[in-house]
């Protein structure tokens, strides 16, 4: 998106509240005796967080007018879908405020100068609740920031607020006893999934112009395909975790983790890549020695990029709905001059991969107040079961546990060998696209496809290879499923090279375009 030089501060205010529903102007344009024209007023809500900045530096639209412009809308749009789940109105204001005070000087802070954006609420924001959904730390106030969202404030951005999460962020839909349920723009009676899913459900909607998750199990990149969005699981340890929850307490020095990581989502790639460079690099304690810099994506153009992929396996078949999407986005690329390969990378075990991957995840995330003696009984049992191996993951010897970490790093050298001929790995985000909202227990929760039921935790599958590996991987939007849901590509990227993925997902947009506007929320219809 572009502003001509032409449009006035007058358009881009009217464009910017001209969807979500019922169409309610506000008193700021009031008596102006018709609404505007939305084939001619740009719709700024849907800028990305570049272009935005853009427009303040310019001086097109103030950071004042723009974070009420923002506001209003989050008024009118999230009661359908609760994304947001706590607003800080007036301190936006105010930082907006003064943002516009510094840039009437000639001043400006950095990259997102009066850009108003939110935050997942597993990050620490100083004297706002940040509970992961546990009745236990309800009206938990954090005294500082995290160290991504403090980065995020000296670069200019203005922090709306938080977003909705899952309880302890275990979960493929974001709904908990504190902050209720949030929905699909795509369709309010599905999810946008977890456990990034009221930051995915805010961009699609139209709700702030970045945001920042952390993923797992898919808790960037799920959500993002189901919205149809952008979402970035960066390279293993680029990110500081310091004011992430959990663990708790989330300030000091973090306990090592194999596989959380955080990472940015945006309506575009390229705004991931501005994110990155934001927040990325090491915690205060490491910073006095280590220097963290993003290296080049490995390709200025499209056409020479050298590119593998799989759309589907027999240990977790693609739904057709999703796979006919993925494949129409492959063939353009083909067209567009990609060297393509298909096939899994010579020397990766997909089975044992997967099996890696779900050891380390059961190790790293432990029930609370599971039987323990149920656990050990179930791991002296000598069946290749999942549920053998999650009971050996929770109960094996520290010396087993540190077996698994090596087979890991195995793992990721055989991606990396792959990666010494190719530049990037596409494969599926997900076997289905968004489901229903789903309130049974987790253990009874089935998807529903057309060979049947499948298991709930088979969408661990397709984005256990990045985790497991540590390696960087995004997904982007690539087009819709005859229902109109979106769909999304994941792209694996070579370790420490977060900027290729990345520039492969920007680059893709020009051939198989980029994000959509959800049709209720500011799309076509709406």
């Amino acid at each position: 998106m572009v502003w001509p030089p032409e449009v006035s501060r007058r358009q881009v205010l009217e464009g910017a509240l001209a969807s979500c529903g019922p169409r309610l102007w506000p008193a700021l344009l009031r008596g102006s005796g018709a609404e505007p024209s939305a084939s001619t007023a740009p719709r700024l809500e849907f800028a990305s967080a570049l272009e935005a900045a853009e427009a303040i530096r310019r001086r097109r639209i103030s950071s004042v007018e723009l974070t009420r412009l923002v506001l209003e809308r989050i008024d009118r749009c999230n009661p359908s879908l609760n994304a947001i789940v706590n607003l800080l109105r007036g301190e936006a204001l105010a930082v907006a405020r003064a943002a516009d005070e510094l840039l009437a000087r000639g001043g400006a802070r950095g990259r997102f100068h009066g850009v108003p954006i939110t935050v997942k609420e597993s990050f620490e924001i100083r004297g706002v609740p940040a509970t992961v959904g546990l009745e236990e730390l309800r009206g938990r106030l954090p005294a500082q920031d995290a160290d991504a969202v403090a980065r995020l404030r000296s670069a200019g951005a203005i922090v709306l607020g938080n977003t909705n999460v899952p309880v302890r962020l275990a979960d493929w839909q974001s709904d908990n006893p504190i902050y209720g349920r949030t929905s699909n723009p795509w369709d309010l009676a599905r999810t946008p999934g977890g456990s990034s899913g009221g930051s995915a459900a805010a961009l699609a909607a139209g709700l702030g112009y970045l945001s920042m998750g952390s993923d797992i199990g898919g808790s960037i990149r799920i959500p993002a395909h189901f919205t149809g969005v952008y979402g970035h699981k960066t390279t293993i340890g680029v990110i500081s975790r310091t004011g992430h929850i959990p663990p708790l307490p989330a300030t000091g020095p973090q306990p090592p983790n194999d596989l959380a990581v955080l990472g940015p989502m945006a309506r575009s790639a390229r705004d991931l890549a501005a994110a990155l460079e934001v927040v990325g690099g090491p915690p205060a304690e490491d910073a006095l020695a280590y220097r963290w810099t993003l290296p080049p994506a490995r390709r200025d153009r499209l056409a020479s990029y050298r590119i593998g992929y799989v759309l589907d396996d027999v240990h977790c078949p693609v739904v057709p709905a999703v796979k006919d999407v993925l494949a129409r986005a492959v063939d353009a690329l083909g067209k567009a001059g990609v060297e393509l390969a298909e096939g899994w990378p010579p020397g990766v075990d997909v089975e044992a991969q997967y099996r890696t991957y779900r050891y380390l995840l059961w190790e790293a995330t432990p029930p609370a107040g599971e039987d323990t003696e149920a656990l050990r009984s179930a791991a002296t049992r000598t069946d290749d079961s999942l549920e053998s191996l999650r009971a050996r993951a929770l109960t094996d010897p520290i010396a087993r546990v540190t077996e698994v970490r090596a087979a890991r790093l195995r793992h990721r050298a055989a991606w990396q060998r792959y990666f010494g001929e190719h530049d990037a790995f596409l494969m599926p985000a997900a076997f289905v696209a968004a489901f229903p909202h789903d309130a049974r227990p987790m253990a009874a929760r089935r998807l529903a496809t057309p060979e049947g039921q499948r298991a709930y935790d088979d969408l661990l599958f397709w984005i256990g290879f990045a985790s497991m590996t540590g390696l960087p991987a995004t997904t982007a939007p690539v087009g819709l499923t005859r229902e109109g849901l979106p769909v999304g590509i994941q792209i694996v990227g070579p370790y420490l090279e977060d900027a290729t993925p990345i520039d492969v997902a920007a680059r893709m947009a020009d051939v198989v375009g980029g994000f959509e506007r959800p049709p209720a929320y500011g799309g076509s219809g709406s």
